[in-house]
């Protein structure tokens, strides 16, 4: 088997299918984990009784997302083993001047505050008080830990190390360097929003997807945008812990 290179031309169509049914069997996983616990815990109304619970318990939440990242792997996998996508050289190697990317974060995230302040949408706040209203003390602390810093890395794996580099270097051949990478940048973010199946946040999650992916094309890199990421998700948490503190 020939290895393969950066310049080798992706899979597009198998990456992105690759990526959908890695999406949709995390969802299935998620949603087996989750009825495992609820039948340990004994939860009332099991799995119903989570769907319909405006705050779930934090274990359901956190095994949530755990089956959610599995699908995610098995995802970046097929991309790297049949999709003809080879990872970025230290795409995970981390560097001093990473730290940089931190108040770009903030920046992003008191953006995104601002401008949705100024149309006032409802239920900005709804996934994160749902994430986060029934934790307290190490609860909290753990589901803070899942989001702010293990769900950047799966999803900036998924939405930029795979999905955007398989839209922007697969249409390399037909388009210019600079077209190739706003279609890259511009497809991986929608595929991003869409993701979180929250419309009210589609809007935001967007325009903070196109930042990760040009961080990533600029970098060669998945840290940037992954610190970048992560200090977004932070200056939320942040904020909320500081709000149910008064």
């Amino acid at each position: 088997m020939t290895p393969l290179t950066e310049e080798t031309t992706p899979r597009t169509g198998l990456i992105v299918i690759a990526a959908l049914i890695g999406f949709l069997l995390g969802q299935v996983l998620a949603t087996l984990l989750e009825a495992l616990g609820a039948a340990l815990a004994g939860y009332p109304g099991g799995l119903s009784g989570l769907a319909s619970s405006a705050t779930p318990p934090w274990w359901a939440s956190s095994l949530g997302l755990v089956g959610l990242w599995a699908g995610f792997g098995l995802a970046v996998l097929v991309a790297y083993r049949a999709g003809g996508l080879a990872p970025w050289p230290g795409q995970w190697r981390p560097r001093w001047g990473d730290l940089a990317y931190v108040p770009l974060g903030v920046a992003c995230q008191v953006a995104v505050d601002v401008l949705y302040a100024l149309f006032h949408p409802h239920g900005v706040s709804g996934p994160a008080h749902r994430l986060f209203d029934s934790t307290s003390g190490p609860t909290l602390a753990l589901v803070g830990a899942l989001s702010v810093l293990g769900a950047p890395v799966f999803e900036e794996w998924l939405f930029r190390g795979v999905l955007y580099r398989a839209v922007a270097e697969g249409a390399r051949a037909r388009l210019s360097r600079r077209a190739s990478v706003a279609l890259g940048a511009a497809a991986s973010a929608l595929l991003f929003g869409l993701a979180h199946a929250e419309l009210v946040q589609l809007a935001g999650l967007v325009g903070l997807g196109v930042v990760l992916a040009l961080l990533a094309e600029r970098s060669r890199r998945l840290v940037p945008s992954w610190v970048t990421h992560a200090s977004f998700n932070a200056t939320a948490f942040v904020a909320l812990v500081a709000q149910r503190a008064h």
